[in-house]
């Protein structure tokens, strides 16, 4: 089927088009809610090693250098799935694995890793970020085994407080946006079963497609 054709069809029917569109709008604007605010906690953590060698003071540049590895590291495994397990398990929910997983973003600068934890609730927030900083703190060998015997290797450098933060305005569209281009496929959808199971003829081309000639047309005016 040709677009013009299907255009011709959707003009035909635009009302099947449009009464879909026009109910779920309305709907959406009459249930619409804003969306809550979202909490965010920004933690960082030093990370590193101590000196080894002949003395405290010899060879520094290579503790700096694994200092910068742990961080990058960690960092990483932040993010990973077994990280979150270990951190809902910590809570004492394993079910929020899954969402604790998608709320964490991590980023690292040198020897310092920086968490950003967004949670929906500004008091469970907080006992996320500690079971995050003590997994950090406390677990770190069992993602590294070079970090066993190195207490502590992560340090927790911000004390976490929720910061409320507004949902954009794309968030804000998002779900109207997404009902109402919904009812707009329902719409159009709808308009071409019409045309389907209807079986007036109203052109001479569809005559002629199944092997009837048309000798004379009646024009409209």
């Amino acid at each position: 089927m040709e677009l013009r054709t299907c255009w011709k069809i959707l003009l035909r029917r635009w009302w099947l088009v449009v009464v879909p569109v026009l109910v779920v709008a309305l709907y959406a604007a009459a249930t619409y809610k804003p969306p809550g605010p979202v909490y965010q906690v920004v933690m960082r953590f030093s990370a590193g090693t101590k000196p080894a060698g002949l003395s405290e003071d010899y060879d520094r540049y290579y503790p700096w250098l694994a200092s910068e590895y742990v961080a990058n590291g960690l960092a990483d495994v932040a993010r990973t799935g077994v990280f979150a397990e270990a951190v809902a398990e910590r809570v004492g929910d394993p079910g929020l694995a899954g969402a604790i997983q998608g709320s964490i973003v991590t980023d690292s600068a040198q020897s310092v890793m920086v968490v950003y934890l967004s949670w929906p609730d500004p008091v469970q927030i907080v006992g996320v970020a500690d079971a995050i900083t003590a997994e950090l703190t406390q677990n770190g060998a069992t993602y590294f085994p070079q970090l066993t015997g190195v207490e502590p290797a992560v340090r927790r450098l911000d004390t976490p407080s929720p910061v409320a933060l507004a949902p954009g305005l794309r968030t804000q569209l998002m779900g109207p946006a997404v009902k109402i281009g919904l009812a707009l496929v329902v719409g159009v959808a709808l308009a071409l079963l019409w045309h389907y199971l209807d079986p007036t003829i109203r052109e001479a081309k569809e005559l002629e497609e199944v092997g009837l000639a048309v000798l004379v047309e009646i024009p409209k005016k």
